[in-house]
């Protein structure tokens, strides 16, 4: 199952429709890519809807803090850690929100809710529950993790009762009934490492 089996009808973007965008284009879609740098600090100007030297210069800089190619244009590579940075970004802005049974958005959450609501405020729809999440999306070995991907626990229940997103560096990001808010943990703690049951990619 992929990530446009979820979401790719009900949200078009020139990620999920894979639209390549470079210097000298002006459409719609140049207009998102200029909201999408500006929120992540890479565009300090109107969003025209004009691919000229200042997006392409963001662009570029964009590229170079994320090891990848330096081209200046913005195919499906840069589309998609595009959108991982947003989504760990709106993620993190969460940290601290109360943990709620059952919660589904910023006044509280639950882990599989939180999960299921930062995708979706990003265009990706993914099932509520941690069970059915952890039955949508790409495997992805550990030792592959990539920032965005779901790492999946075993908790209160046998199967995969837990989950939230891996931000990089053996973190993720959950809200966490323990904690009783929205963490960043570490993977490599004694009860994470031994309840872990594996990993899905949702943003390919």
């Amino acid at each position: 199952i992929t990530m446009f089996t979820f979401g790719s009808n009900a949200y078009a973007d020139y990620y999920s429709d894979y639209i390549t965008l470079r210097y000298g284009m002006r459409s719609n879609d140049v207009k998102r890519l200029q909201d999408d740098l500006k929120s992540l600090g890479y565009f300090n100007n109107n969003s025209t809807g004009y691919f000229g030297s200042l997006t392409n210069q963001s662009v570029i800089k964009f590229q170079k803090d994320n090891g990848l190619t330096v081209d200046g244009i913005v195919g499906h590579q840069t589309a998609r850690e595009i959108k991982v940075d947003k989504v760990i970004k709106l993620a993190n802005s969460y940290q601290g929100v109360p943990y709620t049974w059952g919660g589904t958005s910023p006044s509280g959450f639950d882990c599989s809710g939180f999960t299921h609501y930062v995708f979706l405020q990003n265009g990706i729809t993914i099932p509520r529950t941690s069970a059915a999440q952890y039955n949508s999306g790409t495997w992805v070995q550990k030792s592959q993790l990539k920032q965005g991907d779901l790492v999946f626990f075993t908790t209160y229940k046998a199967g995969a009762s837990h989950v939230g997103i891996y931000i990089g560096n053996g973190k993720f990001i959950h809200a966490s009934s323990g904690a009783g808010k929205i963490v960043i943990s570490d993977m490599s703690n004694t009860y994470y490492k031994s309840h872990y049951v594996g990993a899905k990619r949702v943003i390919y």
